[in-house]
């Protein structure tokens, strides 16, 4: 993992850039929406635009000049974050910083799914391993703890690359807590899960709960341990969005990071195919004692939430709701109003197209931002595979979705 002088000269001369754009006031005025938003005060419409898995295509691999594994890792993270501060004009704030994640070791269930693909990041099935709910028995609690010497083996390492250039900040990523539908579907099968809320409802409740208070002692340990960080601040959060805002940490902070100083966030995309009352019974349930330890909340991703609205509005501290493309916009700017974070998800299939279909992009976000009059809005791009291999894609919809947020909420 040695990063030779070579590559330590392209990581410092990247590193310049992205402090240069961090120290510009634009940034700081881009931080002051988010905490807007997040205190739910009038604003105009946040726009945060994620290439996500089409990175690739923007910056790709072939076009770095570093050699070694961990070099090329930064300078690509790098190299999005110059994209980002110089192109995207988005809302995301470029920061001063050189964020280090905590190595950790984890362990999983006792049992674990086999996946089988036939293209890398594409489709894939996988064979769940809990065939009989005999094998309840063979489930175990996971564990977790934090590689020390590793993590501090990095962090030196990125102090030497970096030192003047950008301060290193050192997180914890296990801050988040799994939303236990993708758990649960992995280990039984999500067709299974499906025919068991019908045919065998006890011993879905018994492996749930399991699930539940397996998620529960993971962290229970996380905390007892010092191993969180903050994330009130330009941290990612839940399925769109980010942390910054004044009301976390929680009340008798006292330096020592607790679940209750920090957003958390569920979804339950896998169960999309159940019934309201289903969820309400089998996935609910197990994740409020989870989602409850946090001082403010997030739910939702790619599900529609406007049937299942009536039982998730009453999960405390809730704050940020996904509103997926294939919600309804209209109840849900009804239901949210001026209470929540309405996170409104475009469809990105547009930007996926064998041409870039601008108008009835510009049409769509029209109609979905005029219907949200009055809420608090953050519109978010996420969820891409391609742009088509066309970078200006992701640019030119920043800017219609910039366009018509001022057009309808003013600048």
């Amino acid at each position: 993992m040695a990063i030779d002088a070579g590559e330590k000269a392209i990581l410092r001369n990247l590193a310049r850039q992205v402090a240069e754009l961090a120290d510009r006031p634009i940034e700081a005025e881009k931080r002051r929406l988010w905490y807007d938003i997040n205190a739910l005060k009038p604003t105009r419409p946040v726009v945060f635009c994620s290439p996500e898995n089409s990175w690739r295509e923007i910056i790709p691999v072939d076009s770095l000049l570093c050699v070694s594994e961990l070099a090329r890792g930064w300078e690509w993270t790098l190299r999005i974050e110059i994209f980002w501060g110089q192109f995207m004009g988005d809302d995301r704030v470029v920061e001063p910083f050189w964020n280090m994640w905590q190595i950790t070791k984890q362990t999983g269930w006792g049992m674990s799914e086999t996946y089988k693909s036939s293209q890398n990041g594409g489709a894939y099935v996988w064979d769940a391993p809990l065939k009989s709910y005999d094998q309840l028995d063979q489930l175990v609690f996971p564990t977790v703890d934090v590689d020390t010497v590793a993590t501090n083996d990095l962090v030196e390492q990125a102090n030497d690359v970096f030192c003047g250039i950008l301060p290193i900040r050192l997180r914890s990523n296990l801050g988040w807590a799994p939303g236990l539908s993708r758990t649960v579907a992995n280990l039984r099968g999500l067709e299974q899960v499906m025919i068991d809320m019908a045919d065998d409802p006890e011993n879905l409740h018994r492996l749930m709960a399991f699930l539940r208070d397996g998620t529960m002692a993971r962290l229970d340990y996380i905390e007892a341990n010092g191993l969180l960080s903050l994330n009130n601040d330009g941290t990612y959060v839940g399925s769109g969005g980010f942390g910054w805002t004044d009301e976390l940490p929680a009340e008798g902070f006292d330096g020592v990071v607790r679940f209750c100083d920090l957003w958390g966030a569920a979804e339950s995309q896998e169960t999309v195919g159940i019934s309201p009352r289903m969820f309400a019974e089998f996935v609910l349930p197990y994740q409020l004692p989870i989602i409850n330890r946090y001082g403010l909340s997030c739910y939702g991703c790619c599900e529609p939430l406007d049937m299942r609205w009536k039982y998730i509005k009453d999960i405390p501290n809730l704050r940020r709701i996904s509103v997926s493309p294939w919600s309804d916009v209209a109840v849900m700017a009804e239901n949210l109003q001026d209470k929540y974070i309405f996170s409104l998800k475009p469809n990105p299939t547009d930007l996926a197209m064998s041409s870039f279909p601008e108008d009835r992009i510009r049409q769509q976000l029209r109609r979905d931002l005029e219907a949200t009059r009055g809420c608090r809005v953050e519109v978010i791009m996420k969820d891409n595979h391609t742009i088509g291999h066309e970078p200006q894609r992701v640019i030119r919809w920043t800017q219609i979705a910039r366009e018509e947020a001022e057009r309808v909420y003013g600048a």
